[in-house]
């Protein structure tokens, strides 16, 4: 089941404050002069040396990003490759035909989909998924999260109503569903 973003999120996004770009690297933030490292990498260089699948998992999860929650912006950095609307709220490292990755959620969500979760404030839950199959990408594994973390990207959640802390503990602590596979 395919959970896409309503109609209004363009002008939600469009009534938010500007945008502050970073004059050496032309990359755009949602905090003046954030803090970060200017890079000039190609998005193909994270690919280099991995098989195939790597690159299909990569392409079906910007697709189930596209479908989900709308237009994004793809970043490639040194270590990781981001993506982001106002504000990033998924990245993935490129790994021998997998992807490990995260996803920025406004609330916590103990799911097994996830090996990792960090919370850094309320509002900022970092879930963190190695994708090794598309089927990962369907509703009910780690596709349900899609449309939530692309709203943490538009700066939803800084407006929305709090969710319930009976259903997720909003309490700073970081979990591990299990081992890390390398």
């Amino acid at each position: 089941m395919s959970r896409r973003l309503p109609a209004s999120r363009g002008a939600r996004v469009a009534s938010r404050p500007k945008l502050w770009t970073c004059r050496n690297c032309g990359r755009a933030f949602a905090n003046r002069n954030q803090s970060h490292f200017c890079s000039d990498v190609s998005l193909e260089s994270h690919f280099e040396g991995k098989p195939p699948k790597t690159r299909e998992l990569f392409d079906a999860f910007i697709a189930a990003i596209r479908e989900r929650g709308g237009p994004v912006k793809i970043l490639p950095e040194k270590t990781r490759i981001a993506f982001q609307v106002r504000m990033s709220f998924a990245a993935v490292m490129a790994r021998g035909g997998y992807l490990r990755g995260h996803l920025v959620l406004a609330e916590r969500h103990d799911d097994p989909c996830f090996y990792k979760i960090e919370t850094f404030s309320p509002r900022n839950h970092l879930h963190a998924f190695e994708l090794r199959e598309m089927s990962q990408l369907s509703d009910p594994q780690l596709g349900q999260y899609i449309a939530p973390a692309y709203a943490v990207g538009c700066q939803d959640h800084l407006s929305a109503p709090r969710a319930s802390a009976t259903r997720n503990s909003n309490r700073p602590r970081t979990i591990s569903a299990g081992k890390r596979r390398a």
